[in-house]
């Protein structure tokens, strides 16, 4: 595989070669646009959206690409729920009454007007973690319908010390998929639950409380089928309040979470109830995906995916400022701004053998809903995907030694990625975060859930080795912009150093140019989780 990859294209490095690099000035004036006033801070089903769209599809228009949606359109339609649970909402375990967004954070992606729960049982499930494969069942056929499951957040062996059954078996401090709280609540639902409840701790789930309780009681979800459930409540409990819940029961958490660590765990039945009482606001919105394409010359239905979404968090509480928009400036506007300069650059190259599709995806911080309603209504066969590169949140800090892969060791798209490092003379750093699960945090996982080889460029997995100042310089920016995630002051701003997001653009831009081949089929690596998903499309690529 390797030499099919590295071989044949000498001419198409020429052609890239000869196309002008990603402009800085060009990022921060489309991030400037996105991210102002006009935009209304772009949340899904909001006059924000209208504006963001038209001006995405008007954006593609001039750069002369062709509409990429259905039916020969410019979008593709998203049907979504929009939920906000009652600001007086009645959340009690036992006698105990739990305030939203201090104790405990709830939501709801269920269409329901209201939500009772009366004295439902509890019951400690350890990690949640239902895995053949290792060996590891935490439910040991424990019947959940009708009850609360209440879980640890991460793997079994985040914390587990030698000795432990669970130490290196889903992967030791990286994350996997049953680590993800997405996971843990679709396994609730599966078995019957009415509720899911993960217990916070900042290190397993790799952000603050202040993160999880930005929600305020909203949420979204895609209109799904019939046959794929969701839990009727799921949120969190912050993690001093499960402790002293816990201990009212009669139970030590601490203890509990060392017991979780062993394959023989069994759950742990509460002994008081959990009961809930609220009014939901239900509303049916109708968002969209913006998908742009340059058809392939020689194999059409083959394509290459470059993806970024256009949503951020719409209007929130006022901050200190007084000041309520969260505007999403690098996440993901300058994602956006990426993808829009890849589009430019291609078009201006010969027609590639393969179509080249540009995604900017909806609803992608309200739980990557776009792009997962796409991976289920895909515009483009799946199996006939070669890889989808994904942009979502890059430092703004300026040139870079290194770069900072996501997901080690999952594809062959490392390759890809080390080499085109190479040629801008820089060199790969594995993230320092890998307990955080980002691989499983972005648009591009609704697509690897199906097979497609993915490949994420995020900043947020460990600080970058910059050219002026290094690590510790890298750690600044790190930590500068941590302190704005998901806040009112991610926001585009003139003192943005660009030359490094525009050298990550250009990376993107050069695999890119080896994918849009035919012939070139990235492939999973023997060890991951969805080697065998990717199998099953085999027969589409001979």
């Amino acid at each position: 595989m390797r030499s099919i990859l590295l071989a044949g294209v000498a001419a198409a490095l020429l052609s890239a070669a000869a196309v002008a690099q990603t402009d800085p000035a060009r990022l921060s004036e489309t991030v400037k646009t996105l991210a102002s006033d006009r935009f209304g801070g772009r949340a899904p089903g909001t006059a924000g959206e209208k504006v963001t769209v038209d001006w995405l599809v008007a954006k593609f228009k001039s750069l002369g690409l062709e509409p990429g949606g259905e039916n020969g359109a410019w979008t593709q339609a998203v049907p979504m729920i929009h939920t906000q649970i009652a600001a007086n909402a009645a959340l009690r375990v036992g006698k105990t009454v739990l305030t939203q967004g201090k104790e405990i954070a709830v939501t709801t992606v269920r269409a329901a007007p209201s939500i009772a729960i009366r004295n439902a049982p509890m019951v400690f499930v350890g990690y949640g973690v239902s895995a053949p494969e290792a060996k590891w069942d935490d439910f040991k056929g424990q019947d959940l319908r009708g009850k609360v499951a209440v879980f640890l957040v991460n793997d079994p062996d985040f914390e587990a010390k030698a000795g432990d059954d669970a130490k290196g078996r889903f992967g030791d401090r990286r994350m996997t998929y049953y680590g993800r709280w997405t996971y843990k609540f679709e396994e609730a639902a599966r078995r019957g639950a009415v509720a899911a409840l993960i217990v916070h701790d900042t290190g397993g789930a790799g952000y603050p409380w202040s993160t999880v309780n930005a929600s305020n009681g909203e949420n979204y979800d895609i209109v799904r089928a019939a046959n794929d459930p969701r839990v009727p409540l799921q949120g969190w409990i912050e993690h001093d309040a499960a402790d002293r819940l816990f201990k009212d029961a009669g139970f030590d958490l601490a203890a509990l979470r060392v017991q979780a660590r062993s394959a023989s765990f069994r759950p742990v039945d509460i002994k008081t109830g959990f009961s809930a009482d609220a009014k939901v606001a239900v509303e049916r919105i109708q968002s969209a995906n913006v998908l742009a394409k340059i058809s392939g010359s020689k194999r059409p239905r083959e394509s290459v995916m470059f993806g970024a979404h256009w949503d951020a968090y719409g209007e929130g509480p006022a901050d200190a400022s007084g000041a309520t928009l969260r505007p999403g400036g690098n996440d993901d506007a300058l994602g956006i701004a990426g993808i829009i300069e890849l589009a430019r650059q291609f078009k201006a190259m010969p027609a590639p053998d393969r179509t080249l599709v540009f995604a900017a995806w909806t609803g992608e911080e309200r739980g990557l809903l776009g792009s997962e309603y796409y991976a289920t209504h895909p515009v483009y066969p799946l199996g006939l995907t070669a890889a989808n590169l994904t942009l979502d949140i890059l430092q703004t800090a300026g040139p870079a030694r290194d770069v900072i892969l996501i997901g080690k060791g999952q594809t062959s798209l490392d390759d890809l990625l080390a080499r085109a490092a190479a040629g801008q003379g820089r060199t790969i750093t594995p993230e320092t975060f890998s307990e955080r699960g980002l691989f499983y945090r972005a648009d591009h996982f609704s697509v690897v859930r199906r097979g497609v080889p993915s490949l994420l460029l995020m900043a947020l997995g460990g600080a970058p080795d910059l050219r002026d100042g290094g690590a510790v310089a890298g750690q600044k920016w790190l930590d500068g912009y941590m302190a704005c995630y998901h806040k009112t002051c991610d926001r585009w701003s003139a003192d943005w150093n660009l030359v490094g997001a525009a050298q990550d653009v250009d990376l993107f831009r050069d695999m890119g140019e080896r994918l849009s081949h035919a012939g070139v089929w990235p492939t999973w690596s023997a060890g991951s989780e969805f080697a065998a998903t990717r199998a099953q499309t085999a027969s589409e690529r001979r």
